[in-house]
């Protein structure tokens, strides 16, 4: 989920904590676990301060260790040791207990969205992502927001309010997860253009409605569309290109990062009188006929790199970064 949701769903944790009689009877254990249900719900995700070092570190590492089974018990430790010095007459297992709490929901939240984590390392590093919920989704959020509200008011007592809640939301990513498996089972026999051998992934947009269609077909391409109020359509398709400078490029660290995150990248070639312009696109995420989230790899007629960029970014800011027009 992106920053927005896990904080108010950190304060929906601090609301819901007070079901505990621990918490509900010390104002002074209620501010030590509602500061523990902020830090617990933003931790895993403090792995965006690699963006100093590189967007290569970020992509390779984000989501990753971070989000990993022993992660949830050191940002735990951590947290509750910090809780520990500003409230020394606070209970550190109760503490700890809503700390772990914020924690693992942070990391199962993110395996429903696209962008996924490696939550279960050390066991495997593969990335899971169920493709349910948008990173964004609308109803968690605003409902959090309204929630809170009642709370600061004091219209309603944050215990059994939060408690409600959070059966709602728990019926609700239910009721997505279903709706997602039954529609994605149904492509191949609603896809006039199917193949045997076809593959279809939905991503989750904004809209409940509305979800995105890649479609990988036997020869390694995508077939990219919608499905719009439970009609597809197919709008462009994406062939991977063979060439050479497409397979040098994977060894740069900048590609490499890349195609480590992605299972749906796929490449482009460009020949110039300096040389190539490899582009790789994660096809999974798509604006307006556009592939934002990219690495791109500028490569003279010898296959030395001569500069790259990789991470979310626009034609025209592309275009800067890499001074293409200057070569």
């Amino acid at each position: 989920m992106d920053t927005g949701t896990h904080l108010v769903v950190g304060l929906g944790l601090a609301g819901l904590a007070y079901l505990d009689p621990a918490v509900a009877a010390n104002p002074t254990a209620a501010s030590a676990v509602m500061l523990g249900t902020v830090l617990g719900s933003q931790a895993p995700d403090i792995d965006t301060l690699l963006r100093l070092r590189s967007n290569a570190s970020y992509i390779r590492n984000h989501r990753g260790m971070s989000h990993s089974v022993p992660a949830w018990f050191l940002w735990t430790g951590l947290i509750t040791v910090l809780l520990m010095l500003l409230y020394p007459s606070v209970s550190p297992a109760l503490t700890a207990k809503w700390v772990l709490i914020a924690v693992v929901l942070h990391v199962f939240s993110d395996l429903f969205n696209t962008y996924g984590t490696q939550a279960m390392r050390p066991f495997t590093d593969k990335w899971i992502s169920w493709n349910v919920i948008h990173i964004f989704d609308p109803f968690i959020f605003l409902s959090h927001v309204a929630a809170i509200a009642l709370w600061l008011t004091g219209i309603a007592s944050p215990g059994p309010l939060f408690a409600i809640l959070y059966i709602f939301i728990a019926v609700y990513y239910g009721w997505r997860t279903i709706v997602h498996a039954i529609l994605e089972r149904r492509m191949p026999v609603q896809d006039s253009e199917y193949e045997p051998g076809d593959t279809y992934m939905l991503v989750p947009t904004v809209n409940l409605q509305n979800w995105n269609i890649v479609k990988q077909k036997k020869d390694g391409s995508y077939v990219l569309g919608d499905l719009r109020s439970g009609s597809i359509r197919w709008e462009e398709t994406a062939v991977c290109s063979s060439h050479p400078a497409a397979a040098a490029s994977k060894t740069h660290p900048d590609v490499s990062a890349f195609l480590y995150f992605s299972r749906y990248a796929c490449s482009e070639v460009k020949e110039h009188r300096w040389g190539y312009e490899v582009r790789w696109a994660d096809v999974r995420y798509q604006h307006r006929k556009n592939f934002p989230f990219v690495a791109v790899l500028l490569l003279d007629h010898q296959y030395k790199p001569m500069d790259s960029y990789v991470g979310w970014l626009n034609e025209e800011k592309l275009e800067k970064k890499l001074k293409l027009s200057s070569f």
